[in-house]
């Protein structure tokens, strides 16, 4: 087949708990984006329940590809190619939405592509960049995606329209998203926690509580292993050398509990925990009906300690590699204290510092539609053997 430089391509995504699909033409025009969210799913369980993301991506993924199609003033014939989040995910979610995506590439006789999930994040920012018309991008970029499931730092560079990666920072456990709705959880706030907390951290003192920030003294066993059969350490490739900026959450998640404990909040939460259970989507005066100041105060500082960490590591990566470009992706990157730090300081050390529009922050299928087309170009598409991989690194 001939490759269309206007190529309009179809973007599924379903690596968690929003199925996904638009359609998305030359990879920067954004014709549809729909998304079916399933927090009220999941709500009464304080996060994503596998199987049952599962259940709800095979109910939705017909009728979202369909209204996708509609919005953009296209038919399953007319678009160019198909595209699909290949990983990382949930292994039952992400193989919901490659099989349906399987399914059309052979009717159809489409090309297939798949995408890292990750990259989609990177190139939600990349859209932004484009619709904003801020010119050439000068490399190398540094990305930080930050989300409930990932906190990754990539150095990137882009090469005959080919762009590489390379991790240069993670978390060690928790996903600083992962952390809010967890925080969220235990002061019965509800579910996802991100969005809440980040409402009510403006009516708190985010001096009040101190935080002591992550020390990791330690390299990560993932990088650093042995060789049983020489005895010998293995060294990380070439490409490896130099630090790490890598993240830990799992520390100010049990200060948070600490807090807890040591200032009998359990009353109060057990309270606010009945007097929201009614509320599928509570407004900020009502949550703040059922937060007394001392709760207010840990939400702001909780926040204000998980901000100025992302901030500090990543721009001290910035810094150590000497990037000219800042890209903040993900759905963390929709908090309004993340994003007015970074700008701030960012601004301070002359990096011009990018972030995705707020709807294309959490998972979408517009970004997926968007990283897939250079693919496309260089027709780099997939067998239909292909499966889905949960724990997909980014390259």
């Amino acid at each position: 087949m001939p490759i269309m430089p206007d190529a309009y391509i179809l973007g599924i995504e379903s690596s968690c708990d929003e199925t996904g699909a638009a359609v998305v033409r030359a990879g920067s025009e954004i014709l549809s984006n729909v998304v079916a969210s399933q927090i009220a799913t999941h709500q009464p369980y304080g996060g994503v329940v596998p199987e049952l993301a599962s259940r709800e991506h095979l109910r939705a993924i017909v009728p979202v590809v369909r209204q996708a199609l509609a919005e953009a003033g296209q038919t399953y014939a007319s678009v160019d190619a198909i595209a699909v989040t290949q990983g990382p995910g949930l292994a039952g979610a992400l193989l919901v939405g490659i099989s349906f995506a399987k399914a059309l590439a052979f009717a159809l006789d489409k090309p297939l592509i798949a995408v890292n999930h990750l990259e989609g994040h990177i190139h939600a920012v990349l859209l932004e960049q484009r619709l904003g018309g801020e010119g050439e991008l000068n490399f190398p970029v540094l990305a930080l995606v930050v989300s409930g499931g990932h906190t990754h730092l990539y150095l990137a560079e882009e090469r005959e329209n080919l762009w590489t990666y390379r991790n240069i920072g993670h978390t060690r456990d928790d996903a600083a998203g992962e952390a809010f709705d967890k925080v969220a959880k235990l002061l019965g706030l509800g579910y996802p926690g991100g969005p809440i907390i980040d409402r009510l951290a403006a009516h708190g003192d985010a001096q009040a509580v101190k935080f002591q920030a992550s020390q990791i003294k330690h390299r990560d066993r993932r990088d650093h292993r042995q060789d049983t059969r020489q005895g010998e350490e293995m060294q990380p490739p070439a490409q490896a050398v130099g630090p790490d900026f890598d993240f830990s959450y799992s520390g100010i998640k049990t200060a948070v509990l600490r807090y807890v404990e040591t200032h009998d909040l359990k009353p109060a939460i057990a309270a606010r925990r009945q007097a929201l259970a009614g509320i599928s989507s509570p407004t900020v005066e009502e949550l703040l009906k059922v937060c007394d100041r001392q709760t207010l105060n840990l939400i702001a500082s909780f926040q204000r300690a998980m901000v100025n960490d992302l901030v500090a590591k990543t721009l001290a990566a910035a810094r150590e590699y000497e990037v000219r470009t800042l890209f903040v992706g993900g759905g963390v990157a929709s908090n309004r204290e993340l994003r007015s730090t970074f700008e701030r300081e960012a601004a301070m050390q002359g990096l011009p510092v990018y972030f995705p529009p707020r709807a294309l922050s959490t998972d979408n299928a517009a970004m997926i539609a968007a990283a897939a087309y250079p693919k496309f170009l260089r027709r780099e598409f997939v067998a239909m053997d292909f499966s889905a991989d949960a724990g997909m690194a980014l390259r």
